[in-house]
């Protein structure tokens, strides 16, 4: 499907066909992206979808995923290239072995011994179109490096000393994602689009497991998103994310469990909460308790 043909709605269709459920808020700033060449931030809590979007959008064009997994020390090597430097010694010794002199500059920092990490590759040319770029929770980097991917995305291009300037022919579709664990930059957040991410509501999330594990019964997905979504309101140290909902849903159908119990639930709390102390407050009446406000809530007013 080519971007210029494309529709809010046609988008929102096409994540659905890639089991990634949007609304509409979320499908605009896609489209627009789509439409203006504009990079997205996307902000929120982890386990809210962010990084799955970049595959949907991907799979959805038939484009190349490439992604760039950022965190603390990140900096051009591991982002854009280094040079092969062992390699380069082997050519050294092979060349000083047949008595040949080696030109450093032209034959040591060839392509050949170039290698592209994750913001080069998407530079280049990828079958099917230009590719979709994820950076992926980009407040785990420091400024420095905050600033060179503002210079980087401003023109698309990377310099690279030996070899020169390399621009995009194409800019690449960029998605950049952050759980906000520091604030960004203004100046790398007005370059984009933004938008927050939030936890879905209960009909939104259900469409979502639906989805995601339609092998789930109607009774077992609403009990499991009910559950979810209230346990979300109580004082954890870190709420389940709805990729939790989803592992959550896939564990219980892989114990054949038809619906929730309190004892069901303290066998696999590990599938949404990821810490013990979080664990160790849902175990006994407290789950019991809101198990039976999650069902409460299902019922019809």
């Amino acid at each position: 499907m080519a971007e210029d043909h494309l529709s809010i709605d046609s988008v929102q269709e096409m994540l659905s066909q890639q089991s990634y459920i949007s609304d509409r808020p979320l499908a605009t700033v896609v489209f627009l992206a789509l439409r203006l060449g504009r990079p997205i931030f996307l902000e929120g809590e982890p386990g809210t979808g962010k990084t799955e979007i970049s595959r949907a959008v991907a799979q959805a064009l038939g484009r190349r995923l490439i992604r760039l997994q950022c965190y603390e020390g990140l900096d051009t090597a591991a982002a854009v290239y280094e040079w092969n430097f062992a390699a380069q010694m082997l050519a050294i010794r092979a060349g000083e072995a047949s008595g040949e002199k080696v030109a450093l500059k032209d034959q040591l920092f060839g392509p050949e011994y170039l290698i592209e990490r994750p913001l080069l590759q998407a530079m280049r040319p990828q079958p099917g179109g230009p590719p979709v770029l994820l950076i992926d929770e980009i407040d785990r980097t420091d400024e420095p490096f905050e600033a060179f991917l503002l210079e980087a995305l401003s023109d698309y291009q990377v310099t690279i000393p030996e070899l020169g300037t390399i621009k995009a022919a194409e800019p690449p579709i960029v998605i950049l994602t952050s759980n906000r664990t520091r604030e960004v930059h203004d100046a790398l957040k007005r370059r984009c689009l933004y938008h927050w991410v939030d936890y879905p509501s209960f009909t939104r999330e259900l469409e979502i497991l639906n989805a995601r594990a339609p092998e789930a019964s109607e009774t077992l997905s609403r009990e499991v998103v009910a559950f979810v979504q209230r346990l979300r309101s109580e004082d954890l140290f870190k709420k389940p994310g709805v990729a939790e909902t989803i592992d959550w849903a896939k564990c219980l159908l892989a114990l054949d469990v038809l619906e929730l119990s309190p004892e069901v639930i303290a066998d696999t709390l590990g599938a949404i909460l990821k810490y013990q102390d979080d664990i160790a407050r849902l175990q006994g009446m407290e789950a019991q308790k809101i198990l039976t406000e999650a069902r409460q809530s299902l019922e019809p007013a």
